[in-house]
C-alpha cells in the first residue's frame, strides 16, 4: 500500500498508509482525530530550480505524450532555432547543428576531424 501525505490544520503534516481506493478520502489526524485532507508534497529542489531547468523538464514531460508533427511552420521554427547567433562565417568555431563535419579520405574511409574521434562510424 502506498503512503500518502495529509495535513491537519492544528498539528501539521502527517503520513498515512492507505489503499488506492481510499487515497482521495480524508484521514483522521493521529493527534486530535480531526479529518484532514490529502496534500501533494513538492520536493524543495523542484521549487528552487531555475527557470531554464523547469522549462526543460516541462518540455521533456510534454514530449512524452504529445508527438511533434513535421509541417512547414515547425521546420522553419526548428531551422531558426538552430541558426548560429553570430551569423555565418564568424569564425568562432560553432557551426549550426545538422551540418556534418565528416570527411572522406582518398580510399573512401570516413573521418570526423572535430567530432568524437573515439566513436566508430557506421
Amino acid at each position: 500500500m502506498p503512503v500518502y501525505d495529509y495535513k491537519c490544520r492544528e498539528h501539521g503534516h502527517f503520513h498515512g498508509l492507505e489503499t488506492l481506493a481510499q487515497s482521495a478520502q480524508p484521514k483522521a489526524c493521529p493527534v486530535c482525530g480531526v479529518m484532514s485532507a490529502r496534500i501533494i508534497v513538492i520536493p524543495p529542489h523542484i521549487i528552487a530550480a531555475n527557470q531554464a531547468l523547469r522549462s526543460a523538464q516541462a518540455r521533456n514531460e510534454k514530449s512524452r505524450h504529445e508527438p511533434v508533427f513535421s509541417n512547414q511552420e515547425s521546420r522553419a521554427e526548428e531551422l531558426k532555432r538552430r541558426e548560429h547567433r553570430h551569423g555565418k562565417g564568424c569564425g568562432c568555431g560553432h557551426e549550426p547543428m545538422g551540418k556534418s563535419k565528416m570527411f572522406y579520405t582518398a580510399d573512401g574511409k570516413k573521418i570526423f576531424p572535430s567530432m568524437r574521434p573515439w566513436m566508430i562510424s557506421h
